[in-house]
């Protein structure tokens, strides 16, 4: 894939894992309103990374994570756009509370098997399986008009 210098917003992803389910969350506003996918958002002022994942997960769907790790870094292009996102994917395995609907997110637990790809973004299906196999990866997708992939690059790393 070209490299292209693009501005990128730091964002984070949880997906709580208890297995064999996931949980993911339809979401009902703003930016992938319509898709199932993992919770989490930007950073807020003077919060680490792993703060906001925990945070955002805590908003969109009243859960607290106990301890989570870091499985990937996902870099975004969006073509005819001068930002990109930087998206820091977490596990989460312990975790306390229910999960509850928010305003920006309605929670829902998967078996494996089921996971609603067709409604996820593009690149999930790509990457899932790295997830699900606890192996760490970067990966860089640019999508063209319709949220169509256009280029990617994916691969297993030993650090993130």
């Amino acid at each position: 894939m070209e490299k292209k210098d693009t501005k990128k917003v730091l964002h984070t992803l949880v997906i709580i894992h208890d297995h064999p389910r996931v949980l993911l969350g339809m979401k009902k506003r703003g930016f992938g309103q319509g898709r199932w996918n993992g919770f989490g958002g930007k950073l807020e002022n003077g919060e680490s990374i792993e703060e906001a994942a925990k945070r955002e997960t805590f908003e969109e769907a009243g859960i607290r994570i106990s301890d989570m790790d870091k499985i990937g870094i996902l870099d975004f292009e969006f073509d005819g756009k001068e930002e990109g996102l930087e998206v820091h994917l977490f596990k989460a395995k312990s975790f306390y509370g229910n999960p509850i609907e928010s305003e920006e997110m309605s929670p829902r637990w998967f078996f494996m098997e089921e996971i609603p790809f067709a409604m996820m973004w593009p690149d999930d299906r790509y990457w899932f399986p790295f997830f699900i196999r606890n192996k760490k990866f970067r990966a860089k997708f640019k999508f063209g008009e319709g949220d169509k992939i256009i280029g990617y690059d994916l691969n297993e790393v030993k650090n993130l």
